[in-house]
């Protein structure tokens, strides 16, 4: 899934780490703010923030390679982020039930840690579609 993730990689978002236990799965990435993603007030525009913190969420619950996608989510903006900062998003997968799940991303600030922004996302299973 990652490989073929045009809009992350056009994003210049890093993998550094994916990793499933048999039960929940956890990732870590990374990623500057560029000028392109700053806004009228200099800061990073809130859209960038949540690609960000989305991409995380979808290598969270794919990481058992179960095709699963987002139902719903919702952010907090805590802090804003400038040009030239480098932010770290980690998401853990906090439960599964059914073909649901629950994952929490918390983006911080490299360098101080500073919370920037904390993004909670519903993800759902897809069944396997027939083979033709």
């Amino acid at each position: 899934m990652w490989d073929d993730d045009g809009a992350s990689r056009h994003l210049g978002i890093e993998l550094v780490s994916v990793d499933h236990d048999g039960r929940l799965g956890r990732a870590r990435t990374r990623m500057a703010v560029t000028e392109t993603m700053v806004n009228g007030h200099r800061i990073m525009h809130g859209g960038y923030i949540f690609t960000f913190a989305d991409s995380t969420f979808a290598l969270v619950c794919n990481a058992g390679g179960e095709l699963t996608v987002a139902a719903g989510c919702d952010i907090d903006f805590v802090r804003s982020a400038a040009l030239g900062d480098v932010l770290l998003a980690e998401g853990v997968e906090r439960t599964r039930y059914g073909r649901n799940g629950i994952t929490d991303v918390t983006v911080t600030r490299e360098g101080d840690g500073e919370l920037i922004a904390h993004f909670r996302g519903r993800s759902r299973a897809l069944k396997p579609r027939p083979s033709a």
